[in-house]
């Protein structure tokens, strides 16, 4: 497995020594770059630079701005060699890192669903990003012009797309998005080059394949099952696996008509990046019937305990409980709720919550924690090394679920009314999901993802435009701003020519933070 992994990441650095991206630069902490959607392939969202530290980071000032003629920036931008690279629904713009003077600007108009778009890959010099109309699109970083473009599913009858995608050696990992009809999910490797599918791998299995069984047999519930696969995963080089996160099956709150578990969905997969084959699974939410996405962020890192050396991954999912699993087997290590839940009747063997049937929908409305939102959702987590602790922007929210389906149940089946919701951010204890500290950040729903650096900081906003700098070993404050609108994106930072920035998308309009040169 080493070797192979050797063999593939050589030929992919030749390939990349001629262009741009270095992809040794993924397996690396984030430093002068940031390659990846979160930085490097473990999702942790950790950087080791400290110019910017508790001492000094309340002497932060704009370095510069850059407003865009756009809709809100939801992506995290790529920086690489001294480039930035982010996107927004049907546009992928080149900036100056230390200047923001825009470079190129690439512009496709497309229909289809444009909630969001989280931002692009890299291979070498090729950029690559999804569209609202689902397709994959690769630009050349020098100039963004078009080197392929190609469609990852049919518009038409109901997907689109909007994660970022993952290079892994010769493959771009793409997945799909899909939201108010029932089609299928699936992860395709697509070559780097030439645009062409190496393998797909799909959410539900075929009858007769490992996981059928967990759908009703005879029908066609699972040939239009769900488990879309909305954000981008991760990978360990040395295990040589992906891991990626999926989304609720279909039809989304009437589970009558697909009793059973319904795998893959709602579920922690385990994929090989060569073969597509499914390696292992773990399922966060068993037969859902709330609309709980465990598409989440699977980060990974190591652990020792009493000389033993662990391979972890952990999810804080939509449902409202914190998983830890070993990412060499899928074997469930800890659950733990991180918010007030009532949908669960326990947990079983294997960690696995197990939901109760009087907390699914009913024509009347059930009262359930939490709502359809999530107790998290796509916003970025992270993992700090220096604490151990992971970091989650979450909200206590409740809803009442109605089901408003008739005899053929299709697409959401029914409906949701939140009541309430409360956000803050969360520091958790890996080792026990005790909650360490809680930082309330304002009623709502928080959309800001989190930063942690070697600085002792902890980057992300509240609900009251405030741009947050957090001790992440207590949750206090340590600086704030307002900037004048929400954080919809993730906090990332870089280093150039000596200088840390911490940028910021806020609204459309692109914020770099750095030092005066006095303090530095």
């Amino acid at each position: 497995m080493r070797f192979a992994l050797l063999a593939i990441t050589a030929a992919t650095a030749l390939a990349a020594a001629e262009n741009g991206l270095d992809p040794s630069a993924m397996v690396k902490q984030p430093t002068d770059a940031w390659p990846t959607y979160n930085g490097d392939y473990s999702g942790r969202r950790f950087s080791p630079l400290d110019q910017i530290n508790r001492s000094n980071v309340n002497q932060l000032t704009l370095a510069w701005m850059a407003p865009m003629k756009s809709v809100s920036i939801k992506s995290t931008p790529l920086e690489v060699n001294g480039i930035l690279y982010f996107t927004t629904p049907d546009n992928v713009w080149s900036m100056d890192a230390r200047t923001g003077r825009v470079i190129w600007h690439y512009q496709r108009e497309s229909q289809g669903d444009h909630i969001g778009q989280r931002g692009v890959a890299m291979f070498g010099d090729w950029l690559y990003f999804e569209t609202p109309d689902c397709h994959l699109i690769s630009l050349n970083a020098k100039d963004g012009s078009v080197h392929w473009n190609i469609e990852l599913a049919d518009p038409k009858v109901g997907y689109f797309a909007t994660m970022a995608p993952l290079v892994v050696g010769h493959h771009v990992i793409a997945g799909v998005s899909g939201d108010v009809t029932d089609i299928p999910g699936f992860l395709e490797s697509i070559d780097p080059e030439t645009g062409k599918v190496q393998w797909r791998w799909n959410t539900e299995p075929k009858p007769g394949e490992p996981g059928a069984d967990t759908w009703p047999q005879g029908g066609d519930a699972i040939s239009h099952g769900g488990g879309m696969t909305w954000m981008t995963g991760t990978y360990d080089p040395d295990l040589h696996l992906l891991y990626w996160g999926t989304g609720n099956p279909n039809p989304v709150l009437n589970g009558d008509i697909r009793k059973g578990d319904n795998l893959y969905t709602c579920s922690i997969v385990a994929i090989d990046p060569e073969t597509g084959a499914l390696k292992w699974h773990y399922q966060p939410s068993p037969h859902d019937t709330h609309d709980w996405d465990a598409v989440e962020t699977p980060v990974l890192f190591d652990d020792v305990q009493n000389g033993v050396h662990r391979k972890l991954l952990a999810q804080a999912s939509r449902n409202g409980y914190f998983f830890v699993l070993d990412r060499s087997t899928g074997e469930h290590v800890l659950t733990a709720p991180f918010v007030p839940t009532n949908w669960s009747a326990g947990l079983d063997a294997k960690g696995e919550p197990r939901p109760m049937r009087e907390k699914e929908p009913t024509p009347d409305g059930v009262l359930v924690s939490p709502g359809s939102d999530g107790a998290t959702n796509w916003m970025a987590p992270s993992f700090s090394p220096l604490t151990g602790l992971f970091y989650l922007n979450g909200r206590e929210i409740w809803s009442l679920f109605y089901m408003t389906a008739d005899s053929k149940p299709e697409g959401w089946a029914g409906r949701d009314r939140n009541l309430w919701a409360e956000s803050f951010i969360e520091g958790l204890d890996y080792q026990t999901g005790k909650i360490r500290w809680k930082h309330e950040i304002g009623d709502g729903e928080s959309t800001a993802g989190i930063l942690t650096t070697a600085g002792n900081l902890l980057f992300t906003a509240d609900n009251e435009d405030n741009l947050l700098a957090l001790d992440p070993a207590t949750g206090k404050t340590l600086w704030h701003v307002s900037v004048g609108g929400r954080l919809v994106a993730s906090p990332m930072t870089y280093e150039l020519d000596g200088r840390q920035y911490l940028l910021t998308p806020v609204q459309n309009i692109v914020l770099a933070w750095a030092l005066p040169e006095k303090a530095r």
